[in-house]
């Protein structure tokens, strides 16, 4: 709860400027208004690039929100140190000295080879009153914007003091507007709460054209750049990087640095294929069952749902045999990733009864699919991606939900073994051979 004191004189007299975009506003008829498509411009970051939706949009404004130290500043000197040869920019920081911004700017340079090639179009300055702000843009006149962070500016006109809720809209707002009438695009970094969403009113988001997270493990080397909201592009996009001594270093083919300290043919392993945006992604799921010593036994889930977890112990017991009511069950997703969509349900079953039984699940296999109540499997989306890409990293298998209608055609380069039940799927799994060609003939069960 903040307290926001009511001025009667102070808000006429107040220097903030009129809330209008364009000036003054006239209604036209929708055929005459002038749409055509503005170049976007050019990121030299390819994962960065990706995540905007193919670049930034003039006049547009981003918010990146992560937790402190994730490298939110660091991603935006990079791409700031790459653009500055075409674009002019400005960097405002309210929580650093010039000094140490160019500190690091000469330790990123230094480790691409390029010290004495510092952009002479970036300009750095540290400031938190916004009205500052507004008289360098006008004097600089850059293309791109910086701000670091909108918790540390405010408005001196407004009593509440930097980074309070009023503090944070107004500004947000008069940005907006800068963006919008000059074409400078504008992007603002966000401090995050314990929960891990960003700090500040709700509008906040509702202000900007994109919000963009940058999430993981301080203490994993990986780092995902997630778009949460996008006007000029595709939500739930993600671009990973991993964390260097020269900074934030795009990774083009995630799936096989996940997967490369796999350990093959370790009981407790499978691969699931999950889809970040349209991305496909390879992670490991590794589990583990472990006799409690208590008499409640323990769920812990690493990357995963909990409920889910627990949905997953539940229909292994109930419809494969594989008793986990006196075992504790761990499951983790290597690497830090986090996977919120059902399709790596049948991963997840399967890494738990490969543990439990002390069999190695198939290490050429990739098993996607969504689990029921029923032990039944069920189809998720984008199927033809994931398999083109398992197929792409030299999976021979597939173990995949029985379609139930033909639709697009699926790959030719991996072998499709297509199951109907988790029991079905987990025998062939654990190297059977598939249960509808070994019981030709016979009456299902």
């Amino acid at each position: 709860m903040v307290e926001e004191i009511v001025q009667d004189d102070a808000a006429s007299k107040s220097r903030t400027p009129a809330r209008t975009l364009t000036g003054r506003s006239t209604p036209k008829p929708l055929p005459q208004i002038d749409a055509k498509a503005e170049d976007r411009i050019h990121v030299p970051i390819g994962e960065f690039a990706r995540v905007l939706g193919g670049g930034i949009v003039p006049g547009s404004i981003v918010l990146i929100g992560g937790d402190p130290g994730i490298g939110k500043s660091t991603l935006l000197l990079q791409m700031t140190m790459g653009m500055a040869g075409s674009q002019r920019v400005l960097y405002v920081s309210g929580e650093e000295s010039e000094r140490q911004i160019k500190m690091r700017a000469t330790r990123i340079a230094e480790s691409a080879g390029k010290a004495d090639q510092l952009p002479e179009e970036l300009f750095l300055v540290t400031e938190t009153n916004l009205g500052v702000i507004m008289e360098h843009v006008q004097e600089v006149k850059p293309t791109l914007l910086i701000v670091d962070s909108i918790q540390t500016t405010y408005i001196p006109d407004l009593s509440s003091s930097a980074g309070s809720v009023t503090q944070v809209r107004e500004c947000a707002s008069q940005l907006r507007e800068l963006a919008k009438t000059s074409g400078i695009s504008v992007f603002v970094i966000g401090h995050v709460t314990k929960e891990g969403t960003i700090a500040g009113p709700r509008v906040l988001e509702h202000i900007v054209d994109t919000v963009l997270h940058l999430e993981g493990d301080r203490y994993q080397a990986y780092r995902l750049l997630r778009s949460v909201k996008n006007r000029f592009g595709a939500t739930a996009e993600v671009g990973v990087f991993e964390m260097h001594e020269r900074g934030l270093v795009e990774v083009s083919n995630p799936s096989e640095a996940f997967l490369a300290e796999r350990m093959v043919n370790a009981p407790g392993s499978a691969v699931a294929v999950t889809m970040e945006g349209t991305r496909p992604l390879l992670v490991e799921i590794q589990g583990l069952t472990s006799p409690t010593n208590f008499g409640n036994a323990r769920r812990t889930a690493n990357g995963v749902n909990y409920n889910r977890l627990l949905l997953i112990a539940a229909v292994l017991t109930r419809r494969t045999g594989v008793r986990l009511s006196e075992q504790d069950v761990f499951v983790n997703v290597v690497s830090g990733l986090k996977i919120d969509e059902p399709a790596a349900d049948l991963a997840v079953a399967a890494s738990i009864a490969s543990s439990m039984r002390d069999m190695p699940v198939r290490a050429d296999a990739v098993l996607i699919g969504e689990l029921g109540l029923a032990g039944e499997l069920r189809m998720p989306a984008q199927m033809p991606l994931r398999l083109r890409e398992a197929a792409k990293l030299g999976f021979k298998v597939a173990i995949v939900p029985k379609r139930l209608r033909q639709s697009e055609p699926w790959t030719k380069d991996i072998e499709i073994v297509e199951v109907r039940s988790i029991h079905q799927a987990l025998k062939v799994a654990m190297g059977e051979p598939p249960a509808p060609a070994r019981q030709k003939g016979r009456k299902m069960a």
